[in-house]
């Protein structure tokens, strides 16, 4: 299940273990196309917390991870920045990016 990550919220969510950090906007169709994989790929790590920002409500994360492109995929483990990825990709690559 996916976690709404705001300003207010981000450096308690990001602290500890692996999150899988979705840059998205309800607009964007690849955004909406990559939102069922990333659900089945949580699904199936339970040990990952995968959590949403919606780049039209939270431009300030927006900024701070500079993102230009949605989706854009941000792997955190234990409070750091670890992998990222931009645009549609499939599950096999959402797999590989956390590792």
């Amino acid at each position: 299940m996916a976690i709404t990550i705001t300003s207010e919220n981000f450096a308690t969510e990001t602290a500890q273990g692996t999150v899988l950090l979705d840059f998205w906007a309800p607009w964007c169709g690849p955004c909406r196309m990559l939102s069922p994989i990333l659900d089945e790929v949580a699904a199936a790590h339970p040990e990952i917390k995968l959590g949403k920002i919606n780049v039209d409500e939270q431009p300030a994360l927006a900024n701070q991870f500079s993102v230009a492109s949605i989706p854009t995929l941000v792997v955190y483990k234990d409070g750091k920045p670890v992998n990222q990825s931009i645009g549609l990709i499939p599950k096999e690559k959402v797999e590989e990016l956390l590792g």
